[in-house]
């Protein structure tokens, strides 16, 4: 148990430092964007590298800092993990046997599509071409 427990806390640690580069990746494009549209002070503040690097990687360590100390934050995430455990995954079997149901069933749906398409384009020009509606001079 204890040994699931520590595993637990480690994938929980990873988990909020690949939040917290994202967060970090979120705020660098976001200010990469408010410098190549913003003008003036703004621009020239979104533009300066200690703002455009440090911010992003500030950000990131404070979120990560916040989800890591945050007991509730913990408790959650390592439920989760705990739950994530409990699941049965299909064997390799049924997973082949479904992803080849899933192709057959594709490929038949596009064949009736591609009969549909071919179907109502012939239709549409013969009419067009026959003028059944008169609706061409």
């Amino acid at each position: 148990m204890a040994e699931q427990q520590n595993t637990n806390s480690k994938i929980v640690t990873i988990s909020f430092m690949m939040a917290a580069i994202l967060i970090g990746i979120v705020m660098f494009v976001f200010i990469e964007s408010t410098a190549a549209v913003a003008t003036g002070s703004l621009g020239r503040f979104a533009a300066n590298e200690l703002v455009r690097h440090g911010v992003p990687v500030a950000f990131g360590i404070v979120a990560f800092f916040i989800l890591q100390f945050n007991k509730g934050t913990l408790a959650w995430a390592d439920d989760v993990v705990s739950e994530l455990r409990k699941i049965v995954w299909p064997s390799r079997k049924d997973t082949v046997a479904m992803t080849v149901m899933v192709c057959v069933m594709l490929l038949i749906s596009g064949i009736v599509l591609g009969l549909y398409d071919v179907i109502g384009g012939t239709l549409i020009d013969w009419l067009l071409h026959h003028n059944i509606l008169g609706l061409i001079s």
